[in-house]
């Protein structure tokens, strides 16, 4: 007895100073919140999640180059003996290669005891190896303003020359040659591809004067959706919005998917019903609204409360509704959809905002002309007026509708379960592809069915918001890390979209955020569409979005609002969520 005593003693013993152990270690780390430049780099020190001034590590002994052009590089330009193009290419190069590596990564420090004015200066050891070390081996670091490495240097110099950059003025939306003098005394720029410029962006009328130039051409190997962003199908018609194009949102009713809203507001006769999870009264939209009350059309409203604070202007459609009800803030009413005269729904991602009204994010919309889907439609919208919300509901028969060549089944959560009974099993059949353009995945189930239907050979890709691509429950880092591609997008507004394109064949999209909450808590609703044409088109648009997005962002996320979101430092819009806009958030200097 006493042996066996004195081995759980042991036992303990051991755990306890492995846990110890392993606290020690951790809190001996500190984690990456920003890259400066390749050498210079922000370090949570006081583990705060908040950089300060204080806390910035210079790499000693090692300098690098930069494609932030704030820097003055010229006597490592001149040592190296290149161009400032090709020095600005190579820093580009370097950059993603310090970001790759460290952003948002635990590391440990090494001091020398050095520091200055600016920062203190150590290596930073990042499993268990130099970051000093890697930059000189790689060919990116230099010591004394050369290379110790030259094949590695020639290298990585070769595969910079052929990289198309360009500057991209953010408060001008105008772009230059790397050596435009006009492009490098502007203060909001970025470097970035040709290839990812937005296409309203114009060029500079100094350095784009040559008609056949390189940088002129840069947009022949694009995929181009076959624009408008609309396609029609029967009683069926599907809207896509693209948040590369438009960088700042209006209060105009400028994209096709809300002029579809417009045009059924303004030739409904009888009903309008609307579950809303946000309003912002858009004055064609509101005006339309005000206007179908006058000739005697009834309006209905469902709507949430627990983002009052962002949706100020909710209050003023509630204002004029015949009757309304709200969920009581426990879970959230997420939907979005509008049924009219009970014979037409509009229904997707799509909120009822001045973001996505005038498509500065990227949503997926439908309008279906089917009295079987409105009916459906309905029930759900009826009971949460009547004040049933969430679990409360009871279940609505989720029929088929067939219209022309196209199956559509309509979802409701919480009671059908659907990315557990539904969704898994189409992802669980697919045979070539799965594309999934979406604003957060966090569902345990549904990255198991990825996985899985990665290692038996389907061609599994994400494009993800990058509000959300940290967030603590994200799905992103394992899906990486089994070889699944995952992009994170780098525009101002938001992938916003809530859906799943499957081999040419199915379309799964709504409100649904592809979450536990969504699934089981929350008022939503998802479409299941089977239809080729749609598929394919909308696959279309996720390939035409993917090239879009550089490479680098396969590997690291992006801040939501900073210089290398594009447009997020001149749109007027918190696009992080932290209370400060544009110039105001430390990201954008």
């Amino acid at each position: 007895m006493q042996f066996r005593n004195l081995i759980s003693i042991l036992t303990i013993l051991v755990l306890l100073s492995g846990f110890i152990g392993f606290e020690t270690i951790r809190k001996s780390e500190k984690y990456v919140i920003g890259i400066i430049y390749p050498d210079v780099i922000q370090v949570d020190l006081n583990g705060n999640k908040t950089f300060e001034q204080n806390e910035i590590i210079c790499i000693p002994q090692v300098e690098t180059l930069t494609s932030n052009l704030t820097r003055n590089q010229d006597k490592l330009i001149k040592n190296l003996q290149i161009s400032n193009s090709d020095a600005i290419k190579f820093g580009y190069l370097t950059d993603n290669f310090s970001e790759s590596l460290l952003l948002n990564k635990r590391v440990k420090l090494k001091y020398t005891g050095q520091e200055n004015q600016n920062c203190k200066f150590a290596d930073i050891i990042i499993n268990n190896e130099s970051y000093r070390n890697k930059l000189l081996k790689s060919g990116f670091g230099f010591y004394n303003g050369k290379t110790l490495l030259k094949n590695e240097y020639n290298k990585q110099l070769s595969k910079a020359k052929k990289l198309n950059l360009v500057i991209l003025n953010h408060r001008s939306n105008k772009y230059h040659k790397l050596g435009c003098k006009y492009g490098l005394i502007a203060r909001d720029i970025i470097i970035i591809p040709a290839r990812q410029l937005p296409k309203d962006a114009k060029p500079c009328k100094f350095c784009h004067i040559d008609k056949n130039s390189d940088n002129n051409k840069q947009n022949k190997n694009v995929i181009i959706p076959a624009y408008p962003l609309a396609i029609s199908n029967g009683s069926i018609k599907m809207y896509l919005t693209d948040l590369t194009v438009k960088l700042k949102p209006d209060r105009k009713c400028s994209s096709l998917a809300c002029k579809e809203i417009l045009t059924q507001i303004n030739q409904a006769q009888e009903t309008i019903d609307i579950a809303l999870y946000g309003w912002d009264a858009i004055p064609e939209i509101h005006n339309a609204v005000l206007n179908a009350k006058a000739r005697g059309v009834k309006l209905r409203i469902v709507y949430d409360t627990s983002d009052n604070d962002y949706y100020p202007e909710t209050k003023e459609i509630i204002k004029i509704a015949d009757e309304s009800a709200t969920e009581g803030k426990t879970f959230l009413m997420h939907n979005k959809f509008m049924i009219f005269d009970r014979k037409k729904v509009i229904t997707g991602s799509m909120n009822f905002s001045d973001t996505d009204f005038s498509g500065f994010n990227t949503n997926c919309l439908f309008f279906i002309n089917s009295v079987d889907i409105a009916q459906i439609y309905l029930q759900e919208f009826n009971q949460m007026l009547a004040g049933k919300f969430h679990n409360a509901k009871t279940y609505v028969q989720h029929k088929t509708i067939i219209l022309g060549d196209t199956k559509i089944t309509p979802f409701f959560s919480p009671k059908d379960s659907v990315i557990t009974t539904e969704i898994i099993p189409l992802i669980e059949k697919a045979q070539n592809y799965i594309y999934i353009p979406a604003f957060i995945l966090t569902h345990d189930g549904m990255a198991r069915a990825l996985i899985k239907a990665k290692q038996r050979g389907v061609d599994v890709k994400l494009i993800i918001d990058a509000t959300n691509c940290y967030a603590t429950s994200s799905k992103v880092k394992l899906l990486r890390n089994v070889g699944i591609p995952v992009k994170i997008e780098n525009y101002a507004g938001k992938v916003h979209s809530k859906s799943i394109i499957i081999d040419d064949k199915y379309i799964i999209a709504g409100s649904m955020n592809f979450t536990m909450t969504g699934e089981n808590k929350n008022d939503e609703n998802c479409l299941i569409i089977e239809n080729a044409r749609l598929a394919k088109y909308y696959r279309e648009f996720f390939e035409y979005l993917w090239q879009k997005i550089p490479d680098k962002y396969l590997k690291q996320g992006v801040r939501a609002e900073g210089k290398y979101s594009i447009g997020s430092c001149t749109d007027d819009i918190d696009n992080n969520y932290d209370g400060k806009i544009d110039m105001e958030d430390k990201g954008c200097h």
